[in-house]
């Protein structure tokens, strides 16, 4: 692991915040490097306020989308919602249907089959439209490259509203709107929204129509929160008041679709914006993974308590499958890069044709962790081959993509994140062509793993009312990550010891100096035992959090890596 200790702002900057807020030199550094210099700054950061979320009319199109939507409302049109399979498609589709069911019986809503159509907007959609008289269809979270399923669409009679937040390509669909804050001349002062923000901002549009304000739609924020976590966004400016407020709902008054999948997974009073990431999005994604990604919006939307547990009770089926299919894949896939002595390559690339195209993100993700460099899985879909595409912090693996694009037939996606289709006997040309632009590109020092430290504290800055003043930090999320800190010349009291099944992780008591003692759990360091033996001293990188046992809360250390 690579340390690196963020730049201190300042100490100008530092002591001018310090006096502002009252705030010691730790909470002064840390704001500043988020981006706060003022008191109202730090107010609005701290306070987070529905008021401040911007004018949905702000967003290229907007005004054009509420116009067509209106039109379809009061001329009873059948709309068709359309979205994606994952996380942020069901959950805006669930939002988007779940809102028009509240003025019009002619709604209905259509996720694609991952392994039928791919990803995206589908001819088969549109002629499931058409073959049932939708003359409108809203997309959210695709579409923003559909420009000849669009087409297609207006040939027979049907319009489009695209709510999107992927890079858009040279040309835009030419559809009634597309609202989507990363084309290039779209004004809206917010530019990382997810493909549920997107369709939220049309929501809130539509409800000022009906004279109905922000706080009239804080029942749908439990599914932005969602989606926000699970499609990894940065937890900054709107989406930091969205997951904040839907935080809020998914803690107090969730849907009973969420409520139901937190009934299956957990027992915590309150559970944060990781445990939604970790616990809740999965579950939903196992729907599109193993299944159908209707199963999720039937969940999401279903207003029954009892049938939203009976649902939720499936979806956690699905995931136990997909658990199962994504460790057997991932073992099959390591195994192929050593027996192809592939350690040594700057990208790992594997193929089997019977891996299960729903977990080959997972999978992706797992080969990252284990050999940290851009990563891509393939198995065969129809007659092409599908990836999923992953990177590493810092490397943009959707320029990578667009370089080697003479081998591919479609991509799409994020810097961290990507999809794509080519055919078979471009495979090898391909995976040649990929190596040789990351070995081209890439920073050779983003090939390992980076842990990044805010500041350096003693154990003895950490006391109940500064812990306070973290939590006010969250959400945590890109942009706005729990804060991590570095403590030197600490020593184990001598009842450090490797605990789990396994014995792979690492339970300390650290003290340094004259400090009190803190309980340090680091998962997945075992193998460091030798580092904290005989009390000698060592450095250790640590986030801070609480642990209740019996009763009890106490402040203990996240470790990170320790040296």
């Amino acid at each position: 692991m690579r340390w690196t200790i963020k730049p201190k702002p300042e100490s100008e900057k530092i002591e001018a915040l310090k006096e502002a807020l009252q705030v010691d030199d730790i909470t002064a550094t840390l704001l500043l490097q988020r981006g706060i210099q003022t008191f109202d700054e730090a107010k609005a950061f701290f306070r987070p306020s529905l008021n401040d979320l911007h004018n949905p009319y702000l967003m290229k199109d907007m005004d054009k989308a509420v116009a067509r939507m209106e039109q379809a409302l009061a001329n009873d049109e059948k709309i068709l919602v359309y979205g994606d399979y994952d996380v942020d498609g069901t959950t805006s589709v669930a939002l988007m249907s779940s809102y028009l069911k509240t003025r019009s019986s002619w709604v209905a809503t259509y996720i694609p089959d991952r392994y039928d159509e791919g990803y995206g907007v589908s001819f088969k959609g549109i002629d499931f439209a058409s073959d049932n008289e939708f003359t409108l269809i809203i997309a959210l979270d695709c579409g923003i490259k559909a420009i000849d399923k669009v087409n297609y669409a207006k040939e027979k009679g049907i319009d489009f509203i695209i709510c999107d937040h992927h890079r858009p390509g040279d040309t835009i669909p030419d559809a009634i709107a597309v609202l989507d804050p990363k084309r290039n001349d779209c004004q809206y002062p917010y530019k990382e929204l997810c493909g549920c923000g997107v369709g939220f901002k049309l929501v809130q549009a539509l409800a000022e129509e009906m004279g109905h304000s922000i706080l009239d739609l804080t029942g749908y924020l439990d599914l932005v929160a969602t989606a926000i976590g699970a499609d990894i966004v940065p937890i900054t400016g709107e989406n930091r008041i969205l997951a904040y407020y839907g935080l809020k709902v998914i803690n107090s008054t969730p849907r009973p679709g969420i409520q139901a999948l937190i009934n299956q997974v957990s027992k915590k009073n309150e559970l944060t914006i990781t445990d939604v990431v970790f616990m809740v999005a999965p579950r939903i994604n196992a729907a599109g993974r193993m299944k159908h990604g209707n199963y999720a919006v039937t969940l999401l939307a279903e207003d029954d308590m009892d049938l939203a547990n009976t649902y939720a009770e499936d979806i956690n089926a699905y995931n136990e499958d997909r658990r199962e299919t994504d460790r057997q894949i991932t073992e099959e896939a390591l195994m192929q890069i050593e027996e192809n002595k592939e350690q040594d390559r700057n990208t790992t690339v594997v193929y089997h044709e019977h891996w299960h195209k729903g977990v080959i993100g997972i999978v992706a993700s797992r080969l990252t962790e284990t050999y940290y460099r851009p990563t891509l899985v393939f198995t065969k879909s129809g007659d092409k081959l599908a990836a999923s595409a992953r990177s590493v912090v810092g490397f943009d693996v959707y320029n990578a993509l667009e370089a080697c694009s003479k081998y591919i037939e479609q991509f799409g996606g994020h810097k961290y994140a990507a999809g794509l289709t080519l055919k078979e006997e471009n495979y090898e040309a391909f995976k040649q062509a990929f190596e040789d632009e990351v070995t081209k590109t890439i920073d050779r020092s983003l090939l390992t793993p980076e842990i990044k430290i805010d500041a350096q504290i003693n154990l003895n800055d950490i006391t109940p009312k500064f812990y306070r003043i973290l939590k006010q930090f969250a959400p945590f999320g890109p942009s706005n990550m729990t804060p991590v800190f570095i403590t030197t010349n600490v020593a184990d009291t001598g009842w450090g010891k490797c605990v789990g099944a396994d014995e792979s992780h690492l339970r300390v008591t650290l003290k340094q100096s004259d400090s009190q003692a803190f309980v340090g759990i680091g998962f997945g360091l075992g193998n460091k035992i030798d580092v904290i033996s005989g009390q000698v001293p060592f450095d250790v990188v640590y986030s801070i959090d609480e642990n209740e046992w019996q009763g009890k809360v106490s402040l203990q250390l996240k470790l990170r890596d320790l040296k």
